[in-house]
């Protein structure tokens, strides 16, 4: 029995060595991707670019293989611990040992029990690793920085953390433990933008004899673009964590990063807006004309507001859910591998269990759900109030919505940090963008109530370029100011007026110019007095954009 025991132990550390070797090849294929995602940007002639597209395939086709081999030993090593477990287990030293390492266990933080599924061997190896250390370690400095002022009094508003391959690997991991519906739908990695092939109609094959020569088939193709708009926001972490161990600290930059991407991408997926971020289902069936940026290379627009949206009302029992299954035949899966979702809220789903409900043989109250859909079929995913509200059921065939998943998620020290609280702040990001490339494949069902067809997002305050006000001494703008509206005009009665632009966020600069000069914010501006028109613009900017309004003045000679 111990032989046996020692000989899986040893196969186990000799498939652990290999894996290893394998997994600090990793960053050498970041390396690559992003030489050759700055190719692809530098390529220009057809000879150029076809060069390229041939080095990217070839890496490609390797990075996959080495993935595949990573996953094989992964499994293989899986496989080999529960072995080892079971030969442990009929060992009553072995059992008595292993029942003292679990109530040792039990004392210390839950954190190293979850921590992603990896073992503790695997996790002494991940806080280990050069690349793992120097990012907490890091992280810890500026923390440390933010709670004493420091990175303030240096005058420090960044310093991004370059995240190791093996922690995105894991971020990654715990974005899709949180984000139900990434693996509903095709997520495909992509490097920059990119133009995705979708079938267009797909003729019948003809049959005919044995050895007669065959017909031809009509295919046709449309493509569909893709680009990566960033997700992310602030995490909190406290003085205390900062100075736990590596494994704790790496747990809650994780948690919180993967929690907060996951839930903003499940809801983008439902009703995104399809601007600086991924268009949603709901959004696109409720479109009732072609949106003027629709992609002319795409499958044909089609008004889907009416056949594929249904709202159910006054229905109970087996007439409910035949009114589910006649509003879900209009989602065709002619394109799909079949595979069917349904997104609700847990009071949603509540409702159908509750509608579900019978008596069994026995006696017993039962319902006949178990997480899938009655009759039509399809998994049911309950998702947070804030991603899909009450009486509203999204979802199809999830392989016909295309999600691309770019590379470029960053960690850095965030100002928004809570000293009262003694919380340093850390700002994550993932890069993402979507759409529904064939619609035809999704419904949308409202309960009581028409189907929703948009969900509030939180503002984008950091990049918000918006002035709440404008004004030009006691002239009158035409038209009157709206935040959206970025040209007017003024006939100006004084020689000289006040300019006054008022930001929607207060850390946003404004830059006033007439003329060639430059002017602050509140400060009179001469008019020339000439019958024509002269431009006075407000810019505003605020993160990484810039808006600017244009007054046209005319001041009378």
């Amino acid at each position: 029995m111990a032989l046996k025991i020692l000989m899986l132990k040893r196969n186990i550390d000799s498939k652990k060595a290999e894996l290893e070797e394998l997994r600090k090849k990793d960053e050498s294929f970041s390396v690559r991707e992003a030489e050759l995602e700055q190719a692809i940007q530098k390529a220009q002639t057809e000879e150029e670019q076809n060069t390229v597209k041939e080095e990217v395939e070839k890496f490609e086709t390797e990075k996959q293989e080495h993935e595949e081999s990573k996953s094989t030993l992964e499994s293989e090593i899986e496989g080999l611990e529960a072995d080892l477990e079971a030969e442990e287990s009929k060992s009553p030293d072995i059992r008595e040992v292993k029942k003292d390492r679990k109530e040792r266990a039990d004392n210390k933080m839950q954190t190293r029990a979850k921590f992603f599924g990896l073992n503790a061997q695997e996790q002494r190896e991940f806080v280990a690793r050069e690349d793992v250390k120097a990012f907490l370690e890091r992280a810890r400095e500026m923390g440390r920085e933010q709670l004493s002022g420091v990175s303030q009094k240096r005058g420090v508003t960044g310093a991004d953390l370059t995240i190791p391959t093996v922690v995105l690997d894991l971020l990654r991991q715990n974005i899709m433990d949180y984000s139900k519906l990434t693996r509903r739908v095709r997520l495909r990695a992509v490097n920059g933008k990119a133009r995705q092939t979708v079938m267009g109609a797909i003729p019948e094959a003809i049959w005919t004899e044995a050895c007669a020569k065959l017909n031809d088939l009509d295919f046709s193709f449309n493509q569909v673009e893709v680009d990566g708009y960033k997700v992310g926001g602030v995490v909190y972490i406290c003085q205390a964590t900062l100075e736990d161990s590596d494994l704790n600290l790496a747990y809650e930059i994780m948690e919180g990063m993967g929690a907060s991407i996951g839930i903003s991408v499940d809801k983008a997926i439902l009703y995104g807006t399809g601007v600086k971020m991924p268009l949603g289902i709901a959004t696109r069936l409720a479109q009732t004309s072609e949106p003027d940026k629709y992609p002319p290379n795409a499958r044909p627009w089609k008004n889907l507001s009416t056949t594929n949206m249904s709202t159910i009302t006054g229905k109970t029992g087996i007439e409910f859910f035949k009114a589910i299954a006649i509003a879900a035949k209009a989602a065709k899966g002619k394109y799909s591998r079949g595979v069917k979702f349904w997104a609700m809220n847990e009071s949603t789903y509540t409702d159908l269990l509750v509608e579900a409900m019978t008596f069994n043989a026995a006696g017993a109250i039962v319902s006949a759900q178990n997480g899938v859909m009655p009759v039509i079929g399809g998994d049911i995913d309950v998702l947070p109030d804030e991603v899909i509200s009450d009486g509203n059921i999204v979802g199809g065939y999830g392989d016909l919505y295309l999600l691309a998943e770019r590379s470029g998620s960053e960690f850095a020290r965030s100002d928004e940090y809570r000293f009262a609280e003694d919380q340093a702040a850390f700002k994550g990001s993932a890069r993402y963008d979507g759409m529904p490339v064939i619609a035809e494949g999704f419904v949308a069902i409202g309960i009581g109530a028409a189907p929703a067809t948009d969900a509030t997002f939180p503002g984008d305050t950091a990049n918000d370029t918006t002035l709440t006000d404008l004004t030009i001494g006691t002239e009158t703008l035409s038209p009157t100011f709206d935040p959206e509206t970025l040209a007017y005009t003024v006939a100006a009665s004084a020689a000289s007026s006040t300019i006054t632009a008022n930001p929607t966020q207060a850390k946003a600069k404004v830059n006033i110019a007439y003329e060639g000069k430059n002017y602050p914010n509140g400060a009179s501006i001469k008019w020339l007095a000439d019958d024509t028109a002269h431009s006075l613009t407000v810019t505003v900017q605020n993160g990484v954009s810039e808006r600017t309004y244009t007054v046209n003045v005319t001041k009378s000679a």
